[in-house]
């Protein structure tokens, strides 16, 4: 019978060192980078393959980067649950948001969470006719009431990594009729997202995804969701080469309609950077991204700190200690000051290691 049967725990040590090769083979920071948050570290294989798509243009044998973004799109689609026709590809999370609020009639309400990043709340107010209610982000789903037309969150939030309860908010918004958009820009990457649950998910890549900036993504619902393509141009046609001139006159009939005019060299990185998600596995990175988390919110406490609280999230943030991001900076760690919060965000690249050296750090800083 030896043998038969295949030991859990020796499973389990095979997943995690082949984790730790792949990254290994990926990732060689010369410092230690906690910042993800702000930017993802690049993947040897995005940066060789954005440097031969550059060489190629100047060369003057351009490849065919279309083919990059329509296998970016794909990856995203997978990595999120959807089919890709649901998949729009551009490369800000503000224009989509602003996309989105172009719909909306005149008067309608949107729902949104108090210090929420700009790109999502922003194109909102900027319309002027409508109803922006704000609420803090632990009652975004027992604000929604009748008449709310939209309600626009994070998933988890970019000041201080807390996550949004967004089961309730979706039962909430189906209760009183209202559509769901959630920003998955820090999130997507180390956080299984569910785009089939939501009407609108956005996501920048630069970030948990790994990719280059200059890619982002829309999921929209299989009708489309009502959106006005009012930014359209030639890529946005069913038959792009056949509309680079006057009108479209056949818009794609999938959430390819709402591209944009593509950052060819980014996507050419991105496809990539998300096949390399792909293969680690979203949940694997999740379950390595919050065991490092956990363990600097257990040496925070050892140290007299209390950090924002956030179960279950990557990001970690400290009140009061924002202010000593140069010295920490300096001293080759790199995190970042956000609403006065020292700012720390965990992923694949980084190892027990780093934490240890953070607050090795932190107990070494005067007052």
């Amino acid at each position: 019978m030896d043998g038969e049967f295949a030991d859990p725990q020796s499973s389990a040590m095979e997943t995690v060192e082949s984790f730790e090769s792949l990254v290994r083979a990926e990732f060689a920071p010369k410092n230690t980078y906690l910042n993800t948050a702000s930017t993802g570290l690049l993947p040897v294989r995005a940066v060789d393959a954005m440097r031969a798509a550059v060489e190629s243009v100047a060369a003057g044998q351009p490849q065919d980067m279309f083919a990059d973004v329509e296998a970016a799109r794909s990856a995203f689609a997978r990595l999120v649950g959807v089919p890709d026709s649901r998949v729009a590809a551009g490369a800000s999370v503000a224009v989509y948001t602003g996309l989105i609020a172009a719909s909306l009639p005149a008067g309608a309400e949107v729902l949104t969470a108090e210090a929420d990043f700009t790109s999502v709340v922003n194109p909102f107010h900027v319309r002027g006719d409508l109803k922006v209610r704000t609420v803090p982000l632990e009652a975004v789903a027992e604000s929604v009431r009748p008449g709310t037309a939209l309600v626009a969150v994070s998933a988890a939030q970019s000041a201080d990594g807390r996550i949004a309860d967004l089961p309730a908010i979706r039962e909430a918004a189906r209760t009183h009729g209202a559509r769901t958009y959630i920003d998955a820009s820090q999130a997507a990457g180390w956080l299984p997202v569910d785009a089939d649950a939501y009407d609108y998910v956005s996501s920048v890549a630069f970030k948990w995804l790994v990719c280059p900036r200059g890619v982002a993504f829309l999921v929209v619902p299989e009708d489309l969701g009502g959106l006005t393509p009012v930014f359209a141009g030639w890529v946005a046609g069913e038959h792009p080469w056949d509309s680079c001139y006057g009108p479209v006159e056949e818009l794609a009939h999938s959430a390819r309609r709402f591209d944009e005019s593509p950052s060819l060299f980014s996507y050419a990185g991105a496809r990539h950077s998300l096949e390399l998600i792909e293969q680690l596995g979203v949940d694997t990175v999740q379950a390595h991204d919050l065991a490092l988390a956990d363990r600097f919110r257990e040496g925070l406490h050892g140290l007299g700190h209390e950090p924002v609280p956030a179960p279950g999230s990557a990001i970690v943030s400290v009140p009061g200690l924002g202010r000593r991001q140069p010295e920490l900076s300096s001293a080759g760690i790199e995190v970042s000051d956000r609403a006065g919060n020292l700012r720390a965000a965990f992923h694949l690249y980084n190892t027990p290691a780093d934490v240890d050296r953070l607050l090795d750090a932190l107990s070494g800083l005067s007052g």
